[in-house]
């Protein structure tokens, strides 16, 4: 099902760039990503093109899902020819968050996805009036600094959060390896929602009498050394959803299938890079949710501050069939497997 939904965004956005060279009307994106003034009437049979900014971190194969999702939302609901999407890249780096999101704002952008909480930070340091959806951020209110979402209400934002529930990613760890003495929990300190889901984790593992030990990295070049001590020190390991490890997860795999130490991790994409099992949301989907809620926005009349927090609406048990493979480790029957790029 995830496949065919990202097989028919592709098709629509190979539909909208055919579309730039057939009209006087046509519009381009300034990644090249070309959307069509004359298609389908929106809902309010209005003629208004909406110019939609999509700040994304990293390019990653869940973030990549996300965006696709969002995209495909907002064209079938307004209709090709009346949403307009400027698509960047930030490429894992703060700053260019800044610009593209500041770029954004000077640009008169209808509504900002921020995919990741870089982006999130970033437009939200940028405009307070544009409304601005999120998605694939675990927890707003550690995203934005505050101790309460509620805070935020009647602000500019809102969005679809990637949390699959902690205390279920704890028991997969239990199921799958009942001897496990130490925990090791890698993530990068860079990133307020990876350090949110270790403390989460953390509470599980303690309720369970577990040992665990934090293994925090500052950026890319210290995954390798850092992981290479987890593995000495544990016989497990917890990966949150992190976008650091998951923009080097060859790197991960390299250290951990050699010294035969599983991983458990926060999302697919980390799991077919170097896990052995994760408890998985679709990020397609949450994707999807984030441009029905900015359809809301753009058409209904919507505060974006009014509406809730929206999550994952299932979460599935996934395995990594190599690894698995790799480490002698048979998952149970109810786990699905990854499927093969």
């Amino acid at each position: 099902m995830k496949m065919k939904r990202i097989l028919a965004a592709m098709a629509a956005s190979a539909m909208l760039f055919s579309m730039a060279g057939c009209s006087n009307n046509d519009v381009g994106n300034a990644d090249g990503t070309a959307v069509a003034n004359g298609g389908a009437d929106n809902a309010g049979g209005s003629d208004k093109v909406y110019n939609i900014g999509i700040c994304q971190l990293v390019e990653h194969p869940a973030l990549d899902a996300a965006t696709e999702g969002f995209m495909a939302a907002l064209t079938e609901k307004l209709g090709e020819g009346n949403v307009k999407f400027d698509n960047q890249n930030a490429q894992n780096e703060a700053t260019n968050c800044t610009t593209i999101c500041n770029n954004f704002v000077s640009g008169g952008v209808d509504l900002i996805l921020a995919n990741a909480t870089g982006s999130l930070q970033a437009a939200s340091s940028a405009t307070s009036e544009i409304p601005i959806v999120g998605t694939s951020i675990t927890n707003y209110a550690t995203a934005m600094g505050v101790n309460d979402w509620a805070e935020m209400k009647g602000k500019n934002i809102t969005g679809t959060s990637d949390l699959a529930p902690i205390e279920e990613q704890e028991n997969m760890i239990v199921e799958l390896f009942p001897e496990v003495k130490q925990v090791g929990i890698l993530y990068c300190s860079a990133e307020a929602n990876s350090k949110y889901q270790a403390s989460l984790m953390e509470a599980a593992l303690t309720a369970d009498g577990i040992a665990y030990k934090e293994y925090s990295v500052a950026d890319s070049n210290e995954i390798q050394a850092m992981t290479t001590t987890a593995v000495s020190e544990c016989d497990v390991l917890y990966i949150p959803t992190d976008n650091t490890i998951a923009n080097a997860t060859e790197t991960v795999k390299n250290v951990l299938v050699p010294a035969g130490i599983p991983a458990i991790v926060g999302e697919e994409g980390i799991c077919a890079g170097c896990g052995v099992a994760s408890l998985s949301i679709s990020y397609y989907d949450i994707g999807y949710k984030a441009g029905e809620m900015a359809y809301d926005i753009l058409v209904n009349g919507k505060n974006a501050g009014d509406l809730d927090i929206e999550f994952a609406p299932q979460v599935e048990k996934k395995y990594n069939a190599e690894i698995c493979q790799s480490l002698g480790i048979t998952p149970p029957e109810d786990y699905v497997a990854i499927e093969a790029e």
